[in-house]
């Protein structure tokens, strides 16, 4: 009887090594590798606790997609101090922050881009260009084979991969880009929420009103922390509701911009997925395409704090 019991638990045990074993393997290494690379060279990620702080308040409850109410696990905003001093002092935070009235929100409603704002869009890459993180990014795609070594060529690259217009809607002309989706944030019909992945425009529209923070999204042996990095939220802007959105917290949109554009590079699937080990965190990055452009790309965080180790 106790050598049954004996090799009983010895199979449970195999069959628990063999389902962590598994899932170390779903793990990419080689991006995880460069990404943490990029996560060491960004020297613009602002320092949780000094340069913001957030307030994480109360874990926000289930709601369906497409609903316009959800219960506020948040009565304050999510970032309760942003230092814009400082972010106006570093160049690519303050051209990106000049993209981001530069689009309808509405998809179905054609943009009309001026030659003003091509002209932002030219100088925040060649800030972006000028940052280590985008340097190593751009030497990894060229060892890859998946980028040219001239920087020219790559400027358009990426040019192309976010800025270019193209429908998203059926209706009316080319209503969307990679960036609006990502870094501004779309609404859909009027019913959904698309989009909206970046921390610096998500405190912008909190500070006008236009954002309201319902709490965050966590399974309950993984809550987060003040100091934490990658987010799950839930959130309603202009009157209508994300059930869960995520992003990353304090980085630099460079940081953002590389990490998602290698992911996008290195696959032709129509939708890459990837899990990643980064600092501390265990993230699933999704990149879902448009053609030749970014359709959409998100952090998703599995794990934090180490747990998953």
């Amino acid at each position: 009887m106790m050598a049954g019991r004996l090799c009983c638990s010895v199979i449970v045990l195999l069959a628990l090594y063999a389902q962590t074993d598994a899932a170390s393997q779903t793990v990419n290494q080689d991006l995880s590798d460069i990404f943490n690379e990029l996560w060491k060279l960004d020297v613009n990620r602002m320092k949780p606790g000094t340069d913001y702080r957030i307030s994480l308040q109360g874990k926000a409850g289930y709601i369906p997609s497409g609903s316009t109410t959800a219960t506020d696990h948040a009565s304050a905003p999510l970032f309760s101090y942003v230092d814009m001093d400082k972010l106006n002092t570093i160049t690519t935070y303050t051209r990106f922050m000049k993209l981001l009235d530069n689009y309808e929100r509405s998809t179905g409603v054609a943009e009309r881009v001026t030659s003003e704002e091509v002209a932002e869009n030219n100088a925040f890459l060649d800030a972006v260009l000028e940052s280590a993180v985008m340097k190593r990014a751009h030497q990894y795609l060229v060892n890859k084979g998946k980028s040219q070594s001239n920087l020219r060529q790559f400027k358009s690259q990426l040019y192309y991969m976010w800025f270019r217009l193209y429908h998203r809607d059926r209706n009316g002309g080319e209503d969307s880009s990679g960036f609006e989706h990502v870094f501004v944030g779309e609404t859909k019909f009027g019913k959904e929420i698309m989009g909206l992945h970046n921390w610096v425009q998500f405190y912008l529209q909190e500070k006008q009103n236009l954002l309201d923070y319902k709490g965050y999204k966590a399974r309950s042996n993984d809550v987060p922390d003040e100091d934490d990095h990658v987010l799950n939220v839930q959130f309603s802007w202009h009157g209508l509701v994300k059930p869960v959105g995520s992003t990353f917290l304090g980085v630099s949109p460079e940081f953002e911009m590389a990490v998602f554009s290698i992911l996008f590079l290195t696959s032709t699937e129509k939708t890459t997925t990837a899990v990643v080990n980064l600092d501390e965190y265990q993230l699933e990055l999704v990149v879902h395409r448009h053609g030749r452009s970014i359709g959409t790309s998100y952090p998703k965080l599995l794990s934090s704090n180490n747990r998953h180790l």
